[in-house]
């Protein structure tokens, strides 16, 4: 997946590029889905306070799901998945949501594709490599000084 590059003038002609494609085409941003903006139907939005509901709805619906994974943080549970999907929920109607779900797709696809980078997997593996030959050194120190003996005592309960 493309993300863009470091030469700033490319970024800016490709999507002018694009731009222009889906003019040609006569297909705008709403219609394929990609647009930034509320997604709510549109005889919500026809009306304002039944849009403003739709909106509250909306943010209360991905308020508890972003709280449920933020308690599942610290105990079991795919909390960050959850997370982003309350986020996901609350992009379907608030901007800065889709503006922060676009940055994040586009952050974690840039560190996948440098974790697959063949000098960055050999450091990582290196250094796993170093890490559990120190835990083996030290679980070895520990038995070599106090033998299979576990710290605590379990027959004496």
């Amino acid at each position: 997946m493309n993300t863009g590059s470091d030469e700033p003038g490319e970024v800016i002609v490709a999507a002018d590029k694009v731009r222009a494609d889906r003019q040609e085409s006569g297909q705008t941003g709403r219609e394929r889905g990609g647009g930034l903006g509320s997604r709510a139907p549109e005889f919500i939005k026809a009306r304002r306070l039944l849009h403003l509901s739709w909106q509250v709805g909306v943010f209360v619906v991905g308020l508890a799901v972003v709280g449920a994974g933020i308690v599942m943080l610290p105990l079991p549970g795919p909390g960050w998945v959850v997370i982003f999907g309350g986020m996901a929920i609350w992009a379907t109607e608030f901007v800065w949501a889709q503006l922060v779900l676009r940055w994040t797709k586009r952050k974690v696809t840039e560190v996948a594709q440098r974790a697959l980078d063949p000098k960055v997997r050999r450091r990582n593996i290196t250094l796993t490599v170093v890490g559990l030959a120190i835990v083996a050194v030290l679980v070895g120190i520990y038995v070599w000084k106090f033998g299979l003996v576990m710290p605590w005592k379990i027959k004496n309960q």
